[in-house]
Formats: structure tokens, sequence, C-alpha cells
């Protein structure tokens, strides 16, 4: 993914991708949780690594943002996030981290809103401390766009921001010769956020002859591919009542297709539809209907009809107007919008082979309409190639390997941002009350039940786990623990499996969650054929962090490991014990 959308950059002539955004989902109503990647900071890790690699190798800039705690948009300019050092260090601060270490990124873009009191732009202990200190990241960082209005320009620059991006004007040439001539910030505080320009201007090829460059390419049959694969994968089969799915072109004769994104496309009027960071301007857009469409050419009839037909498929879910899926804006309903839930409603009255399609990018209510719908699905926004990637699913020339990257709850209430106003959205300050029990961790640990959730994706066909070996049952400082299980395809299809070995700390001296996502793993079975997966733990995969030492801990006692198919469906336990 990282590398096909850098090409992209390139051969547009930019040198540099104001992505990814890695901004933890603290809450389903974000207008900009369709843009991150998860609830999980493991997952998010990994995902975050992986992209920024991918973007680097052609010599393009990756820009991790926002750096950090950017989690909702109401009063983002201003509001201030209240978090504890523990949620930083567990939840927030760990994939940022990641992509310095791991990956080498080569910019940050800083957050909107204040950290514990202090803006992002001007916040000397996440920039310099943290950023460049700590992690020894040798990028630079460039604000937001406005997010300096509200900043001094001295500390800024003294807290490390190399460029000001519009429209605030805090960095231009009175302010900047002001502040310096009053002795507000040093030559060398200059001089090295300029390096830090400077060095990248240099990994992206400016100073290079062209043919030392890589070559960009944009909408080839790769990338469109690579499009195509990314929707397919990502596909999340979430109820499929009576087997109703996949459909069987052979003996489907006619097929309703229903609802306001059948036909949905994403691209924009302006640069600013959708608040700026929802619209894109693809070559071609294929739409849900155009791939039914093609893929039922000559062999099954579409209407409108649904008492006609053997089959209906309704497109539900959001967009990118404002209040769903946007930025600028939370969402204003947890719901879908009435007019859906009442044809998915009527519909399942006349036909009863209903099949509901999420094109969404956050969690939806369906507490008042998923007992009438036969089958599921959450497509996403699958990018220009959606349409064939969803007929693919739905016909079963693709097996559903999803799995849900975020809680769905049954009611909002029931996530632990939504408590009260002081939770979410704040006024001045939003506070975090929940700490580190974010996303699963609070529904495990509170034992709510969620509607899906995290890690929960169902196939066509099922799968059995066996065999659990662990290498080490007791466990020092440095051991490196191995651990083993096999998994076998035990339908009649092919189908990948997403196995997810979670860690459980049975007794701390402070609150921990049931349980963590440590390491997962796409598996890929024919039928009746089983594979071992090996995941290898070392102690940071038992730590916790204590504010009381100010540093990372890892507890004499026993710890479960757990091995399933989601959070809430672990099939295999293990013990091992940590001596010291």
């Amino acid at each position: 993914f990282g590398k096909a959308v850098a090409e992209e950059v390139r051969d547009v002539g930019a040198h540099m991708l104001l992505a990814p955004g890695i901004n933890i989902q603290r809450t389903p109503m974000n207008g900009r949780t369709f843009e991150y990647q998860t609830e999980d900071p493991y997952l998010n890790k990994v995902l975050a690594v992986a992209t920024v690699k991918g973007i680097q190798s052609q010599r393009i800039a990756a820009c991790v943002k926002h750096f950090v705690c950017n989690n909702q948009e109401t009063n983002r300019f201003t509001v201030s996030s209240e978090v504890s050092e523990r949620a930083l260090q567990e939840i927030y601060l760990p994939a940022f981290k990641a992509t310095v270490l791991e990956a080498d990124a080569w910019s940050f873009m800083t957050c909107y809103n204040k950290v514990n009191g202090i803006y992002g732009s001007e916040n000397v202990n996440l920039l310099k401390e943290r950023l460049m200190g700590e992690w020894g990241f040798r990028g630079f960082t460039v604000s937001d766009w406005n997010a300096t209005a509200n900043t001094n320009t001295a500390e800024c620059v003294k807290a490390g921001l190399s460029l000001e991006m519009p429209t605030a004007k805090k960095y231009n040439k009175t302010n900047m010769r002001n502040a310096f001539e009053e002795g507000k910030f040093t030559e060398e505080d200059l001089n090295d956020n300029i390096r830090r320009l400077i060095r990248v201007m240099f990994l992206v090829g400016l100073y290079d002859d062209e043919k030392a460059i890589p070559k960009g390419s944009r909408n080839t049959p790769e990338h469109q591919a690579v499009a195509r694969k990314i929707t397919e994968e990502g596909i999340v089969l979430l109820k499929n009542e009576n087997a109703s799915l996949p459909l069987n072109i052979n003996s489907v004769k006619k097929i309703a297709v229903l609802g306001p994104n059948a036909n949905l496309r994403i691209e924009g009027d302006d640069i600013m539809s959708g608040g700026g960071s929802s619209i894109n301007f693809p070559p071609f857009e294929i739409s849900p209907l155009d791939g039914l469409k093609e893929k039922c050419l000559n062999q099954v009839e579409l209407t409108k009809i649904p008492s006609e037909a053997d089959a209906t498929i309704i497109f539900a879910g959001l967009n990118h107007d404002n209040g769903m899926d946007a930025e600028g804006e939370d969402r204003n309903s947890f719901e879908l919008p009435s007019e859906q839930i009442e044809l998915i409603q009527k519909t399942a009255n006349e036909c009863a082979n209903t099949i509901v399609v999420l094109i969404n990018g956050s969690p939806v209510s369906m507490n008042s309409w998923i007992d009438s719908a036969s089958s599921v699905v959450e497509a996403w926004y699958g990018g220009m190639e959606a349409g064939k990637a969803i007929a693919n699913v739905l016909f079963g020339e693709v097996n559903p390997s999803g799995k849900l990257t975020m809680t769905f709850p049954k009611e909002l209430s029931d996530s632990p941002a939504h408590v009260s106003r002081r939770t979410f959205p704040g006024d001045n300050k939003v506070y975090y009350d929940e700490g580190i029990f974010v996303g699963y961790r609070h529904f495990d640990t509170k034992d709510i039940e969620p509607l899906f959730p995290f890690g929960f994706g169902l196939s066509y066909t099922t799968f059995t786990y066996e065999n659990l070996m662990i290498d080490k049952k007791k466990i020092r400082d440095n051991d490196v623990i191995k651990v083993s299980f096999d998994v076998t395809n035990s339908g009649k299809i092919k189908g990948k499996e997403i196995v997810q070995l979670y860690v459980q700390d049975i007794e701390s001296s402070l609150e921990r969650p049931t349980k963590e996502l440590k390491r997962f793993e796409k598996v890929s079975l024919h039928p009746n054929e089983t594979k071992t997966v090996i995941f290898e733990l070392k102690r940071e995969d038992l730590s916790f962090y204590s504010e009381t030492v100010n540093s990372w801990v890892v507890e004499k006692g026993a710890f479960n490991i757990l091995v399933g198919s989601s959070s809430r469906d672990i099939r295999l336990q293990g013990e091992i014990e940590y001596l010291e």
C-alpha cells in the first residue's frame, strides 16, 4: 500500500505525503475515525511502521500525524486533551514512537489540540524531549493548517517546529525577526529546525540527479490491483444467517439493489468537500452498483423490487457529508439515517434474504435493524475498485477475511469516552478518564457485551485451533517465549484466518486490561489444510507503565497466553510465570 501510494505521489511531482494518520480511535463519533487505523496500540504500531516504510522506500517523505491525542473534531483548535502519563505511554504514543525507532519517519505533523494544557506545535515535552530526545527523531515537524493560530512564535521555534503551514503566519519575517532580536529563541534553535528540513530535502532527492530517483507511476493496472486487493482483504462479514452468502450466480435469478450508497462516489466538488480530508479525485470509480452489473452481466437480473427478488442487497451506511465521516465536525448521530433504517425494515418484510452492505468508516448502531437482515457486510470506503471487490465477496470469488480493528458497541453509552460531557466532547478540556481502558480493553475488563468485538470477522469457511505449545513455562528477564499452535481450515472452501494472541496479567499491583493484543497473523488455508503458527514474545510484551517509577515494569507472577479468532473468541489458553 505505502509503496503504491508513494509511486503515485512521485508521479505528480510531489515529495511528501501527509500520511499516515495514526491517532487512536477513542470514540466512534470522531469525524475522522475513518482516516485512522484502530483502537489498539499494538495493531496501530504494526500498520503505521509498514506504511511509513512503504512510502519512504520510494524516497517520498511520510508525515506521521497528528501528534498526539487529536481524537475528536469538536473544539479541535482549542480543546486540551487531559491524559495521564500511563495512557500516553501505553495507548497513544506507541505507534508514533515505533515509526521513529523502526521506520525512521522523516516528518511528523503536530496536532491542533493542546495536550495537558500545551498546544502540540509548541509542546517542548512532546517534541523536543520525547520525539527528538528520547526517541532520536531525525526528521522535521510541520504544523497542521492554522494549528499555530493560538501559539507563540518563539515557543514553537524552541519546541522544534520546523515548518509552519498556512494561515496563522507565526513564522513570517516580522514575527521571527522580532522574537530573535528580543532573545526569545537562539540561533541554534533555528539552525536545528532548518537542518532537519534540509536533511529531508536530501532524502527525497531534491538535490539528486533525476536518474537516481525512483520513477513514479499513476493509475497503473498494478495499482488498481493493489486497491482492489486491499478492499477485498479488509471487508468484514459481520452476520451470515443460514449461510445466505455467498450468492450463487448459477441459482440466483433476480437481485434487488437498493440504498443510498449503491451508487456512492467519493469524488468531491472541490478540495474542501467533506472537510478537506475526505475527498479524492480518482481517475475512475467503480461503485457497488457498477460492480454488481459487471458481475451479473447476462446471468442475473437486477431490479429495484424486493418482493420479486431471490435476494435483496441494501447498500447503507454513511458518507463524507458534515456530521458523518468528515473532517472538521464530529458525527451527529450514532444511528444510521432514519430513512435507511426504515428501508431495511420494510425490505426485510418483502424479501426474506435481505443483505445489508455497510459503507462507512466508523461504527454505527444496528440494534433497530440487524435482526431484520439475513447478512451484514462491513465494506468500509473501498476506494476506486470498491464495486469490484464487494461483488467478488458477495458472490464468493473472494472469501471475506477482514477483522474489526475497532469495537462496535451496542449502545454509544457503553463506549468508555461517553460517560459524560466531561469525557466527550468536553468544553475547554476533555478528560481521558478511562485512562488505558480504550476500546476492547474497556469492554472486556468491564464485561460489557459489544455488538461486535474487536478482532471479529466471519468467513465462508470454518477454522479450528489446536496443539498450543509454549516452550518456556517459567521465564526471566531476557528470555524469548516461543508460542506455537495449529490452525486448520475445517470447512469446504479456501479461506484466510487472522489468528490473534493476547496476554493477560493474572495478578498486578495496578489495574490492567483483561487482555491485550500482542501478535497476529493472517493465515491462508485450503480445505483440510493445517499450518503451524509461531509467535515470539519478549519481556516488553508483559509490561505496563508505572507512573510511580516513571518506567515500564514487569512484575513477578503468572500470565495467561490467549489465542483466538477475536478478543471475545479465545480458542486456546496457556500459562507462563515471570520470575524476575
